[in-house]
């Protein structure tokens, strides 16, 4: 699956993208907002999640500029149980260019298209420029906060909850500065 966005081409992985995402995610700061990537991250990591089979129904992109193929950064559609999360880091090097916000953005659309209602996502307290991102998406605070597992910090971490509805999502994220 593919998706072009007004400057981003979201596309799956490949085996040869594993030094691409090595560069781009082997940084304390992106690795330690992210649950299931270890700390310090390898290139064995890189390798092993490049090479991850294809779920049809939880699909993951690697982010890239349009018209390049310089690899900026991860979103995924993850299944837990009946629902779906949205996950994504984007390398530091691409922080505040709002590529974060028009990939999950593009993620919705894809979800909306493969006929899910909701998404869920969450954000580490400690974390609240991901939160922004997550409201400019069209993602609305539930207003509850969970504990969740951060691999890279080796403790649980406040992370608070967001949810978006699909039918609606047009809606919330055009009213969003």
């Amino acid at each position: 699956m593919f998706h072009l966005t007004r400057r981003l081409f979201l596309r799956p992985a490949w085996p040869e993208d594993w030094e691409a995402i090595y560069q781009g995610i082997a940084d304390e700061q992106v690795v330690r907002n992210l649950a299931r990537a270890p700390w310090p991250y390898s290139p064995d990591d890189a390798r092993y999640f490049a090479e991850l089979p294809h779920d049809p129904s939880s699909p993951r992109f690697m982010i890239t500029l349009a018209g390049k193929a310089e690899l900026i950064g991860c979103i995924g559609l993850d299944r837990h149980g009946d629902e779906i999360e949205m996950g994504y880091w984007i390398a530091r090097k691409y922080w505040g260019q709002g590529y974060a916000t028009e990939a999950g953005r593009g993620a919705a659309e894809i979800a909306r298209m493969m006929g899910y209602s909701r998404v869920r996502a969450s954000h580490y307290l400690d974390n609240p420029a991901s939160g922004k991102v997550l409201r400019k998406i069209g993602f609305l605070p539930t207003g509850s906060t969970e504990k969740l597992d951060c691999l890279a910090r080796g403790t649980p971490v406040d992370a608070a909850a967001y949810e978006m509805n699909l039918c609606a999502a047009e809606t919330n994220y055009r009213n969003v500065a």
